[in-house]
């Protein structure tokens, strides 16, 4: 049975072999698609396992500061810090931002963080694969090494201009934009200060305002037109707990004293993997069910087409006795041939392409045992139509031929 199956196939090698090759690309496409959603899920939780926290302090009946804008005071922090089981509070800002470098741009996530031991503030990057952490309080800037940038080299955000001084690895937004931090102040200035063109024409409508001009309420205009030029928001307060202490309880907590929205890391992630990658997760599922779809209708023609080719010869196989079953199984085994090449085709040509799509491409184990099953079974039944035909030919036209 064997025999007979690989004889046919050397017989027709060449249209075989070039066939597994086109289907083995198309596999490569699904598997790559479906490490493309791995991937996304994985820099949701790569954002979050950087970020150093436990708990997510953010605006009321927001889901921020990632999936939505979130805006609350930066002395927000000083007041959680205070409270029972909380080791560690930090401010933090996230602003995704066209960042410049000459005359060249990138699209990058740009983190502001508070000055202090960056092993001890959350919001900090965990390590450094080549220069220093952020030293002073101003214009200096650690970046991902997928920006593109270099130690030394002179980056645009807003009207402010960075030395990079350190580069990381795999800090990455929700979206698989590289991250880029500068220091909290920079970073308040570059998200809510608004330009002095924007500045003036707001004292001027305020100046124009005649309840601001009361005579029994001194000081409201210089109030108002002073809060203007100055910024204290920010978009998030990052907790670390103590060791002996329950997230959910001093979440809790600080939702009942502070008013505000907080959330733990189970919740956060699913607000990351649930809400914001659901869409493309559906929409990257659609394409797997066409791309499967695709593949079955190819292996079906090829394997089709083989089987019309060889009538003759199955008709001089039944003639002579042969079983239907070892027809059958003679035609299955060149649709599984031909799933096997493809599929390994397919493993190559995924595991070769990832490193240069622009989103991290995660390629697990459990996805290629998965889809060598798959990529099998849909060979298989493929292969149904071939072999009816098969069987139904007559051993007679073996003469009449």
């Amino acid at each position: 049975m064997i025999s007979l199956a690989g004889r046919d196939i050397l017989h027709t090698w060449g249209k075989f072999v070039f066939t597994g090759f086109g289907l083995g690309l198309l596999i490569g496409v699904t598997l790559t698609m479906a490490g493309v959603y791995r991937g996304m899920v994985d820099d949701g939780k790569a954002l979050l396992d950087n970020s150093g926290a436990d708990l997510w302090v953010v605006q009321k009946d927001t889901l921020g500061p990632y999936a939505e804008s979130s805006s609350i005071n930066d002395d927000v922090y000083r007041s959680i810090l205070a409270m029972p089981g909380v080791a560690e509070a930090a401010n933090v800002t996230y602003l995704t931002m066209q960042v410049r470098k000459g005359e060249e741009d990138v699209r990058a996530m740009v983190v502001g963080v508070v000055p202090g031991d960056a092993r001890a503030v959350p919001g900090w990057p965990p390590y450094l694969v080549a220069g220093r952490q952020i030293t002073r309080g101003h214009y200096e800037a650690v970046a991902d090494r997928a920006t593109g940038f270099a130690l030394g080299d002179q980056i645009r955000i807003r009207r402010n201009r960075f030395t990079v001084v350190g580069l990381t690895r795999r800090m990455v937004s929700s979206n698989g934009d590289p991250m880029v931090f500068i220091p909290l102040k920079d970073a308040q200035e570059a998200q809510f200060l608004k330009d002095n063109d924007a500045i003036r024409q707001g004292r001027r409508r305020t100046e124009a305002n005649p309840g601001l001009n009361r005579p029994g309420v001194p000081g409201m205009l210089d109030a108002v037109i002073a809060s203007q030029a100055s910024n204290n928001l920010v978009n998030a307060v990052l907790v670390r707990i103590g060791p002996d202490a329950a997230p959910d309880r001093v979440a809790e907590s600080i939702r009942r004293w502070q008013r505000l929205t907080v959330y733990t890391r189970s919740q956060m992630e699913g607000i990351l993997v649930g809400k914001l990658i659901a869409t493309s997760a559906k929409q990257i599922g659609m394409f797997l069910i066409i791309l499967a779809v695709v593949s079955a209708a190819i292996v079906a023609f090829i394997i089709y087409t083989l089987t019309m080719d060889k009538i003759r010869e199955i008709a001089v196989l039944k003639l002579i006795g042969t079983r239907n079953g070892t027809i059958a199984a003679m035609i299955l085994q060149q649709a599984l041939a031909l799933g096997v090449i493809g599929f390994a085709v397919g493993k190559i040509s995924a595991t070769y392409a990832a490193p240069f799509f622009p989103k991290y491409v995660l390629l697990m184990p459990q996805d290629s045992v998965a889809g060598f099953f798959a990529v099998l079974a849909i060979c298989a039944l493929a292969s149904v139509i071939a072999i009816r035909i098969a069987l139904q030919v007559d051993p007679a036209e073996a003469i009449g031929g």
